[in-house]
């Protein structure tokens, strides 16, 4: 175990001690030790850590080049203490693009469509049933795909109709009244799950056919088959991700406070711990104008200058 090595373990262990995750440092800083130790650097410069962040494996109008350098940012850092000669890259040398990437906001219809398709494409009961289901709590709770891939068993409090999300994105745990008809979805679920298992306790609420915990990217590409065959979006520019069903809910949830006639600006809060934001403005990231939402301000601007003296 080379210095750089030893001291990048040091590094990512200290950080994670303070509660950070760390996943892309935890990723990319053994590379980057590596590339030092290849060239046989002594300490950390800019020049080898640009030169490292650009290496032709990354394309430059994507964020793998800003991530690379951020991670090496914050170990630089770690290491002036341990090397006085180390240089840190300073910040703007390269340019992280944050455009934001056109959501697809699913319909009831959309989302009906796809649960359809997973329950008659998939093959294995339990295997259609798990992606049925996921797909209707995705839609009906705005929760990270994250979240509801690392739900337990034990998450769901059957007679009060709660979901306890532990330690997510920002290490905040939280709980989710569900309607209940969804609660009355997820027990058929587990039901049909045990029934499959029958006497081997599932731990992961959402199982594979052979009982495991679902993968991500496992998941990701059964619900990209499931969106092909179901011609949801045929014809769309925007192309579906399952991540967009988070963006579905907020918007839907507005535009239902707005038909209700409820004080919108004073319900954010409601819709930002829900879906376990720090702060409202991070709840905006994920509202896009769609025709209902335009239709809605448009109205009420109308009225608004009707009632002008």
């Amino acid at each position: 175990m080379t210095a750089f090595v030893d001291n990048a373990e040091s590094y990512l262990a200290f950080r994670r001690s303070l509660g950070a995750k760390l996943e892309d440092a935890g990723r990319l800083l053994p590379r980057f030790v590596a590339h030092l130790d290849s060239i046989g650097a002594e300490t950390i410069t800019v020049r080898d850590a640009l030169s490292w962040a650009q290496e032709p494996t990354a394309e430059p109008p994507t964020t793998v080049w800003a991530r690379r350098l951020s991670a090496v940012r914050g170990f630089a850092r770690y290491m002036t203490a341990v090397d006085p000669r180390t240089e840190v890259p300073p910040p703007g040398l390269m340019v992280w693009p944050r455009q934001r990437r056109l959501p697809f906001i699913y319909t009831p219809e959309e989302v009906a469509a796809l649960r359809n398709q997973a329950r008659s494409t998939l093959g294995p009961p339990l295997r259609a049933a798990t992606f049925d289901t996921l797909i209707g709590l995705l839609a009906c709770s705005g929760m990270r795909v994250g979240e509801v891939l690392h739900l337990a068993s034990t998450d769901i409090d059957w007679s009060q109709g709660v979901l306890s999300v532990g330690a997510s994105k920002f290490g905040r745990s939280r709980q989710l009244p569900l309607h209940p008809s969804t609660t009355d979805a997820l027990a058929q679920y587990a039901r049909q799950r045990n029934r499959h298992l029958h006497s081997v306790a599932a731990k992961s609420f959402f199982v594979s056919a052979a009982g495991t915990p679902l993968i991500y990217s496992t998941v990701r590409r059964t619900f990209s088959t499931l969106v092909e065959r179901s011609g949801v979006a045929a014809g769309s520019p925007i192309q579906p991700h399952i991540h967009d069903f988070r963006h579905a809910f907020a918007v839907r949830t507005l535009i239902d406070w707005h038909q209700d006639g409820g004080d919108v600006a004073a319900r954010m809060p409601w819709l930002s711990t829900y879906l376990g934001h720090r702060e409202p403005r991070y709840t905006y990231w994920y509202l896009t104008a769609v025709p209902e939402l335009l239709a809605i301000a448009a109205d009420r601007l109308e009225a608004a200058q009707e009632v002008r003296p």
